[in-house]
């Protein structure tokens, strides 16, 4: 059962904890990552995230949802409870508007040996994304469009960082994430017999002239430079998204949302996808 006694404390220990994990250096010190808001927090219990604790303020929840049962949850998992007044969340909390729920849990730790691919996979791979709103963007369309798995290449931005698992809403957790070497990552995706398409402007072909429907890796990298020399060489495939304005590029995670659902169209025309089963 939750504590009778809510923290009061912004001195608490535990609350101290909680605001250092804002900070990279303690997340990666720590091993843990935190979680806020009840769709976030359901989606990382529904694909089997087990949180370590969670800090819950009943005077903030949403009412409209089923908070309650995300307590309940956090508690058969095993997770230490703390009710929190108001003040003391809103401290702890890094959205605008808190909604009572935050959990802290452990980092994902999945490896490239860790993934299960199905025949005809379809794999995003993020070579140095610098902002986390992009990263969970991408997150949330490679979750839209059915991804197998998201490859984090040369990380410049942290899978943990909170604003990922905001941007992501939560779709961090249901789809397979794995950070890597871009050499690992290659030669990962070639023992599979992968093609490799890289999105890239300088290239006459475009996006919607290639095939989509095998084992396809869509590569995409930082807006500014773009991929780099060891994506660009080993990709089998060189694809761009015609512009007809003034831009010269898309923002990243619009740039991969319309590659993933061209490949979605693509696998839906050939009997590999329903479109019955799709999501909106």
């Amino acid at each position: 059962m939750p504590p009778p006694f809510p923290i009061t404390s912004l001195a608490n220990p535990k609350v101290k904890h909680v605001v250092k994990l804002r900070q990279r250096s303690h997340r990666d010190e720590a091993g843990q990552m935190l979680v806020e808001g009840y769709r976030e927090c359901k989606r990382a219990l529904d694909n089997g995230y087990a949180p370590q604790m969670l800090f819950f303020c009943e005077e903030l929840y949403l009412k409209n949802l089923n908070e309650p049962e995300i307590v309940r949850l956090c508690e058969a998992h095993g997770a230490e409870l703390y009710s929190c007044t108001a003040p003391v969340f809103e401290k702890m909390a890094y959205r605008e508007r808190p909604e009572g729920l935050l959990m802290v849990g452990p980092h994902l730790s999945r490896t490239l040996a860790d993934l299960t691919l199905p025949e005809h996979a379809l794999v995003v791979v993020a070579e140095t994304i610098e902002k986390p709103g992009n990263l969970g963007t991408i997150l949330r369309s490679a979750d839209a469009a059915g991804v197998h798995a998201v490859i984090v290449c040369d990380r410049c931005t942290d899978i943990h960082n909170p604003n990922v698992v905001r941007a992501s809403t939560g779709t961090l957790f249901s789809v397979p994430v794995v950070e890597a070497g871009s050499d690992a990552a290659i030669a990962f995706l070639r023992e599979r017999g992968f093609s490799i398409l890289a999105a890239t402007p300088h290239t006459d072909k475009l996006h919607t002239d290639v095939t989509l429907t095998g084992n396809t890796a869509i590569v995409v990298g930082a807006e500014q430079y773009g991929l780099t020399d060891a994506w660009m060489n080993a990709a089998d495939l060189r694809v761009r998204i015609p512009m007809f304005g003034l831009a010269d590029s898309l923002n990243v995670a619009a740039a991969t949302t319309i590659l993933l659902f061209e490949a979605v169209r693509q696998r839906i025309a050939s009997g590999q996808l329903k479109a019955a089963n799709l999501n909106g």
